[in-house]
C-alpha cells in the first residue's frame, strides 16, 4: 500500500506572533521616540500654519424675459444669418459667466482694477488688531511703493501668470445640478478681505457681462439700421424693425438690472470661524505616521541584526 507522506513543515516561512510582539516590545523605545518626534513636528507645523477664512455667496442665474425668448424663436433663423445673437437663455449666459469668472483675462483685470497685487502676493499675514495686512518688506517696499529686487537685480514684481495662479488657489466656483444655483467661495487669511473681495468679484462679473451684451446689442442695432436703409421691401423692413426692437430691449434691460447675470440669494458675510487648517487632524496624522515609521524601523533593525548573525548548524 502506498503510504501518504506526512506534510512537511517549513518553520522559516511561518510567522511567529510571539516573536513578532517580542520584537516590537524590544524596540518600544524606538517607536515611542519616532511618535514623539513626529507629534512635536505635527504640532509645530499646525501652529505655524495661519488661519484661513472662507467667505461664500449663493447665486441664482438671472432669468431672461419671455418676450425676448419668443421673439428669438420666431426670428432666430434670420438673426443668425445676419450674425446677430438674440439671446440663448439664462443658462448659456450663466455658463459663460462662470467660465469668465475663472478666466485669466478677467482675473488679471480684476486684480489690476482693485490694486490687489500687493496684499495677494506680498503679504505676510493679516493683523487682527489693526485690521491691516502685514507686508513683507523683503518683497515690496510700502514706503516707496516699489517691488524689491533679488540678489541678481531682477524685480520681484509678480507676473500676471503668478497672480492668476495664486488667485485661482483661493477661488472656488461650484454649482448644484439639481437647483441650478451657483456657489462662489473665496479663502483668505483676512476674513474681511475674503468678504470684500468676493463681493467685488460678483459685482464685476455682472458688470462685465452687462457691458459685453450692451456692446454686442448696440453693434447689432447699428448693423440692422444700416440694412434697413438699404432695403425698400416692406416685409424685410418689418423684420428689421422687430430685430432692432429686440436688441433695444436687451440694452434697456441690461442697463436697468443691477444684478445682470447672477442674482444674490445668500450674500457673503465676514466669516467668524476658520475653515483651515484642521490642526487636530494634522497632529493625529503626524502621530500615526510616526508610529508606523517607528514600527517599520524596529522591523528593519531586527532584520539587519538577524542577517548579521552566523547560521547555526
Amino acid at each position: 500500500m502506498n503510504q501518504v507522506p506526512d506534510p512537511q513543515h517549513y518553520p522559516d516561512d511561518e510567522i511567529d506572533l510571539r516573536e513578532l510582539f517580542a520584537t516590537l516590545w524590544r524596540g518600544k523605545w524606538l517607536i515611542i521616540a519616532f511618535t514623539i518626534i513626529f507629534a512635536a513636528a505635527g504640532v509645530a507645523y499646525a501652529l505655524y500654519k495661519p488661519n484661513i477664512y472662507q467667505a461664500s455667496v449663493l447665486l441664482a442665474p438671472a432669468q431672461d424675459e419671455g418676450g425676448v425668448n419668443s421673439l428669438s424663436g420666431q426670428l432666430g433663423g434670420l438673426a443668425s444669418l445676419a450674425g446677430i445673437n438674440l439671446g440663448g437663455g439664462s443658462s448659456n449666459n450663466t455658463v459663460i459667466a462662470k467660465e469668465t469668472l475663472k478666466s485669466r483675462a478677467f482675473i488679471t483685470d480684476f486684480i489690476r482694477r482693485h490694486n490687489l497685487s500687493v496684499p495677494l502676493m506680498a503679504s505676510k499675514n493679516w493683523n487682527m488688531t489693526t485690521q491691516e495686512w502685514s507686508i513683507d518688506e523683503e518683497i515690496y517696499n510700502p514706503k516707496t511703493g516699489e517691488w524689491q529686487k533679488d540678489k541678481d537685480g531682477l524685480s520681484l514684481k509678480p507676473s500676471n501668470w503668478d497672480m492668476v495662479e495664486r488667485f485661482r488657489e483661493l477661488l472656488t466656483v461650484s454649482d448644484n445640478k439639481d437647483t441650478g444655483l451657483v456657489t462662489v467661495a473665496f479663502a483668505s487669511e483676512s476674513p474681511v478681505a475674503a468678504k470684500q473681495w468676493l463681493e467685488l468679484l460678483i459685482k464685476d462679473i455682472n458688470e462685465h457681462m452687462r457691458q459685453q451684451d450692451v456692446r454686442e446689442a448696440e453693434a447689432s442695432i447699428a448693423y440692422l439700421e444700416g440694412k434697413l436703409r438699404e432695403t425698400n421691401i416692406s416685409g424685410m423692413q418689418q423684420v428689421f424693425y422687430q430685430l432692432i426692437e429686440s436688441e433695444t430691449r436687451t440694452v434697456m434691460l441690461a442697463n436697468a438690472q443691477r444684478e445682470y447675470v447672477f442674482k444674490t440669494v445668500d450674500p457673503a458675510v465676514i466669516p467668524q470661524e476658520k475653515s483651515e487648517p484642521k490642526r487636530a487632524l494634522i497632529v493625529i496624522l503626524a502621530v500615526m505616521l510616526g508610529g508606523v515609521l517607528g514600527v517599520f524601523g524596529v522591523f528593519v533593525k531586527a532584520f539587519v541584526q538577524n542577517s548579521r548573525q552566523p547560521n547555526k548548524a
